[in-house]
């Protein structure tokens, strides 16, 4: 599966250099006659579905799995009542006389059964072990009852690894099923900033004495391994998940360390290995007993360490939290392309990356608060959807932090302006880190342009951060005085439908009075911005050709102009 990468990691000034060539140079072939520069989906032929009906039809193609003779290709079928049932792809039948209910046929009923291979979300289904010989390249699949058409599927070339679901027209990895959000209900909370106060995860962790789960984007914490290490040592369970291919790959620090938890008995296992689920892995949360922890920041010196990094981050102590992230974290743990970090280093070599060392002051202290509701949001599948409603519901303030924007058509930038044209007071605070502030600086004068133009109260800003931290990192959002959202998702359509992202609501003014009083405060250390913004994904788009420096794949699709 191809995987993209979030655009907010560190780059080398020769790296956004390179990128910037590379960007160009396509744009300049995508004008020559006959070239074209495909995007993410372009191999997708538009399928069509005929004949549907809520009795009877075909529910998933499997095609391609990513196995050796494409050994555990699927149909699966919903037969409403037992009859004369047939499936066909006009080379050869398979019948399917007195079957019902969900029934998946497969030449291969083992990978099934052993949980290798899967069906949608809920029950099992019944297998018949006789398969088609579907193609990689498409055709046409064809349910009939009696020699009769009920249903009529065609579907386009394939990806390895995904499944075609009809209802939707949609390719979707195996293993990836679309969650919905989770309803805590009132929940008291801990909220609090980085790096003002790094000590709050590490405490969290320490306080652990049955589990404690660890899921992040990277893992270079020096602190955080000791902590669980000892934790290890008192007999908590530990797992500890995280991606298998970071932006910049994972580093000799990060190996380091995974090899002593190894060691110390911690399990330690990477997501993305073989048919990826998503880009990338790119959550950041823990689990410890009955406390949760969803940050903005990553588990390293930068993030949680409070080196660097403005990040938010919220611990709440009702069990209800801990519960539905626990769940989420055995999905993703025990999914196809999961591994254990030891199986996944054998012949890998790793370098190293320098660490973030700087020191600032502590100016916002954590503070104890209530919200009357709390919800589990998560990517792909409910976080931008989610997000979006909460926008266009907007009354009066709506106040986003983000290290950067994606294109000018992503959802919550649409929802973002129209929120502003009926009346909406908006403020955007933007990272000025220095591999984003060139675009970041060109999309804040967009913004303020368009506010101007538009008569809309919207104002951009690049955070100055001064003496009280380096950059923006985190990724928030304030709704009136009633909605607080922290977690891991940029807005952009990579974050929102590619990665496994967290981000918690929290519903109540207390929440949101917390973190409005630091968003207030970086704010007043902000700028307008200037220059010309070719790139909407410009920081996306240096960042990606980093990553095909190391081997990841990468689509120019999210090039565009924010044009006036």
């Amino acid at each position: 599966m191809a995987r993209e990468q979030p655009p907010t990691d560190r780059l080398t000034p020769s790296a956004v250099a390179t990128a910037r060539a590379v960007v160009c140079g396509l744009l300049i072939l995508s004008l020559l006659p006959g070239v074209a520069v495909a995007g993410p989906g372009a191999a997708d032929v538009a399928a069509s579905d005929e004949g549907a009906s809520s009795s009877a039809a075909i529910l998933e193609i499997y095609p391609d799995p990513a196995r050796d003779g494409d050994a555990g290709e699927y149909v699966l079928l919903g037969l409403p009542e037992p009859g004369n049932w047939s499936i066909s792809d006009g080379e050869s039948t398979v019948r399917l006389r007195n079957r019902t209910g969900r029934v998946l046929v497969t030449d291969d009923p083992e990978q099934i059964r052993n949980g290798t291979g899967t069906g949608p979300e809920g029950t099992r289904p019944r297998i018949v072990g006789e398969g088609l010989e579907l193609s990689n390249s498409g055709e046409a699949v064809v349910l009939r009852r009696d020699g009769a058409v009920v249903h009529r599927v065609r579907y386009g070339e394939t990806e390895e690894g995904k499944r075609y679901r009809p209802a939707t027209d949609k390719w979707r990895p195996v293993g990836l099923d679309p969650r919905d959000p989770v309803t805590i209900g009132p929940t008291n909370a801990t909220a609090f900033l980085l790096p003002d106060s790094p000590g709050i995860p590490l405490e969290t962790l320490r306080s652990a004495h049955q589990r404690l789960l660890v899921a992040g984007y990277t893992f270079t914490s020096k602190r955080v391994a000791n902590a669980l290490i000892d934790a290890s040592e008192r007999g908590v369970d530990i797992r500890l998940l995280v991606e298998s291919g970071p932006v910049d790959g994972i580093s000799a620090q990060q190996a380091r360390l995974l090899d002593q938890l190894v060691a110390a008995g911690v399990d330690v296992r990477v997501v993305g290995v073989g048919a990826s689920r998503f880009n990338y892995h790119h959550p950041k949360y823990a689990v410890a007993d009955d406390r949760a922890l969803v940050l903005t920041e990553n588990w390293k010196p930068s993030g949680i360490g409070g080196r660097s990094s403005r990040g938010w981050g919220v611990r709440t102590e009702n069990g209800s939290t801990a519960d539905a992230l626990a769940a989420l974290f055995r999905e993703d743990a025990a999914a196809p392309d999961s591994r254990t970090w030891s199986s996944f280093r054998d012949g890998r070599r790793f370098e190293p990356i320098p660490s973030a060392n700087g020191s600032y002051p502590a100016e916002f202290s954590p503070e104890r608060v209530h919200a009357r509701n709390a919800t589990l949001l998560t990517a792909p599948g409910n976080a931008e959807s989610a997000l979006v409603r909460a926008i266009d519901d907007a009354e009066f303030r709506v106040d986003v932090l983000q290290p950067t924007l994606g294109r000018q058509d992503n959802a919550l930038v649409r929802a973002t302006l129209r929120a502003a044209q009926r009346g909406v007071e908006v403020r955007v605070l933007l990272s000025g880190a220095w591999y984003s502030a060139e675009e970041n600086a060109a999309l804040v004068s967009w913004l303020n342009d368009w506010a101007d133009r538009n008569n809309a109260p919207l104002t951009a800003r690049i955070a100055e951060p001064g003496d009280r931290y380096e950059k923006i990192h985190a990724k928030g959002l304030l709704v009136d005085d009633d909605l607080a959202v922290v977690g891991s998702l940029n807005w952009n359509e990579n974050s929102a439908t590619r990665n496994r992202e967290v981000a918690l609501a929290l519903h109540g003014p207390e929440p949101v009075a917390f973190y409005r009083e630091s968003f207030a405060a970086d704010w007043e250390g902000g700028s307008g911005g200037g220059g010309t913004w070719l790139f909407a994904a410009g920081a996306a788009a240096s960042v990606g050709v980093a990553g095909l420096v190391a081997k990841r794949s990468l689509s120019f699709a999210t090039v565009e102009k924010w044009e006036k």
